[in-house]
């Protein structure tokens, strides 16, 4: 699909001259923001996919009405608002297609360092048009890894226990603020393994073909393969998918230990 090729560099321009000459920024939640830049970027391709290709509904996050379509173009314009809105340079436009429930190419954009990654079903995930490979990391002691802290609240407090039992493990967990980004980062094997929770589509779904075509695993936090439409995700390597799931369950059981005193014990007796 070299038109799409098309549309998400020059997309990537678009975004380029709102992070150069400046946007205006609203809020969808507390801490969730939202640009022009977004809203521009999304119609663009609401225009120009629709000329191309009338037939196949396109599934953004800033106009998406929660419709799951079994084939579509699933796009966010903008993954990493935060940073771009605080002129930090690490966001991205990530798009996928979906055809019978099926990711068949993704496409994902870092237009400040020029880094276009590329996939398809079958053929591999590439960079810059070359082919990316994820890393050969063993030991868990030895990986970086990277998560994501959500805006919604309802996570905060089980992302947060996941950092603290996994980081004595690791060599490091870097938070980058875009999913979509720590995705391609563990498919070239600049990270070893990606942990977030409260994900939608438009986030992930580019991100899990380039783990996958690239040799590395993508599951739910349960070892389940991960569909888009999960809301947690692990992406690894492979080698170390499985110590990272283990911790995870060792995370939740703490927690649940925890909530069952404290409010059965603790504030029981008040």
């Amino acid at each position: 699909m070299d038109i799409v090729k098309k549309l998400v560099l020059e997309a990537g321009e678009i975004l380029t001259n709102f992070y150069e000459k400046g946007f205006s920024v609203d809020y969808k939640g507390s801490r969730d923001l939202v640009t022009t830049a977004d809203i521009t970027v999304e119609n663009f391709f609401k225009e120009n996919l629709k000329k191309s290709f009338p037939h196949i509904p396109l599934v953004g996050e800033e106009t998406s009405n929660g419709e799951r379509f079994e084939t579509a173009f699933i796009l966010d314009p903008l993954d990493g608002t935060t940073n771009f809105a605080h002129k930090y340079p690490a966001f991205c436009i990530s798009m996928a297609y979906i055809e019978k429930g099926e990711i068949k190419e993704g496409w994902v954009y870092n237009p400040i360092l020029k880094e276009f990654f590329y996939g398809k079903k079958g053929e591999g995930a590439y960079l810059n048009g070359e082919k990316i490979s994820v890393s050969g990391t063993k030991n868990l002691k030895q990986s970086l890894l990277a998560t994501g802290f959500p805006y919604l609240d309802e996570y905060m407090q089980s992302i947060l226990n996941y950092f603290n039992h996994i980081l004595p493990h690791c060599q490091g967990i870097r938070r980058g603020g875009s999913a979509a980004l720590d995705l391609c980062y563990t498919a070239c094997g600049r990270f070893d393994g990606f942990f977030e929770l409260g994900l939608k589509p438009w986030d992930v779904s580019a991100g899990i073909l380039f783990v996958r075509e690239a040799g590395g695993r993508v599951t739910d936090i349960y070892g389940k393969d991960a569909d888009p439409y999960d809301r947690h995700f692990v992406a690894t390597n492979s080698l170390i998918h499985s110590n990272i799931l283990n911790l995870i369950q060792k995370a939740d059981k703490s927690l649940d230990i925890f909530k069952k005193y404290f409010y059965g014990s603790v504030l029981g007796k008040d």
